[in-house]
């Protein structure tokens, strides 16, 4: 028999089959594709699908010529050619095998049937053999099956991690901004990959107030992801309990880091910002936002006032003052802004963003956000990013709400991707 085109002819059978909704749904499609194209080379006259249920494993389809059964019939982990099917992968049997019990597959109808164990034991496709067919032949060619269609089933798997890691993102991100005395506020995230670990959020605190936060979590994906939703809580919880933010922020430090996801760590910046332009806040390790002051178009950095979330369960958190004029502006972001490399190795930098502020100091703060990311993607001469980019920016604008230079309100998908 020839491997090679068997592997080519496997391989492009399975990569044609599209994901279900499930895994299962994609493994009994997988089990069709086989007993519909592998018939005559193989000699796979029909099939079944078992899904481990605890120490059994339970009916779920039929295929090809094999007998109806009711689906949810079991049958224990400890048979026999299902036992030798998970230690050795494939398994070869027919009536005359000891360790077969006749009663089972004369109720199947199977005089002769293939095993094949996948996806760490989740499932097992049995197939039913034609007598004729070779066994060496026979157990390479499921071999090399059983091969593809555990890297199909691991491949599915992790689209389905992404994918809750994608809606816990989405479901924590602010569907809305803040529309509090004269500011103007966006924020845009874009992750490096499929899920990214930056996060932002708006707390509001009252008809004169609002808090705004912005954190960085190590990693990406649904870790990350679950990293994320556990700030978010833990913020919210304590915020919303009106803990002074210090003292929140350290109780949120302490319930990371005795987190079972504590070998990763978050840094965080978060302000509560009054109408009147004061604003208090506590920056955990973060990179320090930026202070646009209007008048004499000067910066300041909201510098940390303690250590990472996460590492330390002691780390102690202080906190600051500032004072937003009318026509300042507040730039909140993450490291993957100022640390994106151009072809020659160069980062965009600080100095990039601060000329981009000033050019930009009339701008809406949706401009101006839009515009720091058009820039670091043009300066990265559009190859992917290293990693998560999220800029937030908060503008005091000295006019009445309701002008057109204080359009907040919410923001298009785009900006919470």
């Amino acid at each position: 028999m020839d491997y090679r085109s068997l592997l080519k002819n496997v391989e492009k059978t399975l990569s044609a089959i599209e994901g279900g909704d499930d895994v299962v749904s994609t493994v009994a499609a997988v089990g069709e594709a086989v007993v519909g194209n592998f018939r005559s080379e193989l000699g796979i006259i029909g099939g079944r699908l078992y899904v481990r249920d605890d120490n059994d494993y339970v009916l779920k389809r039929g295929f090809g010529r094999s007998r109806k059964m009711p689906e949810g019939l079991t049958v224990p982990t400890t048979y026999g050619p299902i036992h030798r099917a998970l230690d050795e992968g494939v398994v070869l049997a027919d009536l005359k095998d000891p360790s077969v019990d006749r009663e089972l597959e004369a109720r199947l109808g199977v005089t002769r049937f293939a095993a094949v164990s996948f996806g760490d034991g989740a499932f097992i496709l049995s197939f039913d053999v034609h007598p004729r067919v070779a066994a060496d032949d026979l157990l390479v060619s499921l071999g090399i099956i059983r091969t593809v269609l555990d890297s199909k089933v691991r491949s599915e798997r992790l689209e389905s991690l992404l994918e809750e890691a994608r809606r816990i993102q989405q479901s924590i991100l602010p569907r809305s901004f803040p529309e509090v005395g004269d500011y103007e506020v966006w924020a845009i995230s874009e992750p490096a990959e499929a899920v990214g670990g930056d996060f932002y959020d708006f707390i509001p605190l009252g008809p004169e107030g609002f808090g705004a936060a912005i954190a960085d979590a190590s990693g990406h994906g649904l870790l990350a992801a679950l990293l994320v939703r556990d700030v978010y809580v833990g913020l919210r919880m304590g915020i919303g309990g009106d803990l002074k933010i210090a003292r929140a922020i350290e109780r949120l430090n302490r319930i990371l880091n005795k987190s079972r996801l504590a070998t990763k760590f978050v840094s965080l910046f978060y302000g509560e910002i009054e109408a009147n332009g004061e604003v208090i806040y506590v920056n955990a390790g973060h990179p320090g936002p930026l202070h646009l002051h209007a008048r004499t178009r000067s910066f300041s950095e909201m510098e940390s006032t303690g250590m990472v979330l996460g590492p330390s369960p002691n780390a102690i958190y202080g906190r600051r003052a500032v004072k937003l004029e009318p026509g300042d502006l507040l730039l909140l972001y993450t490291d993957g802004i100022v640390e994106a490399h151009d072809h020659r190795g160069r980062e965009f930098g600080l100095d990039r963003v601060r000329r981009i502020l000033l050019d930009y100091r009339k701008r809406t703060s949706r401009e101006t956000a839009e515009k720091i990311l058009a820039s670091v993607r043009e300066f990265s001469s559009g190859r992917p990013a290293e990693d998560d980019r999220t800029v937030v920016v908060i503008r005091r604008t000295g006019k009445p709400r309701g002008t057109p230079a204080a359009a907040g309100g919410a923001p298009p998908p785009a900006a919470t991707a």
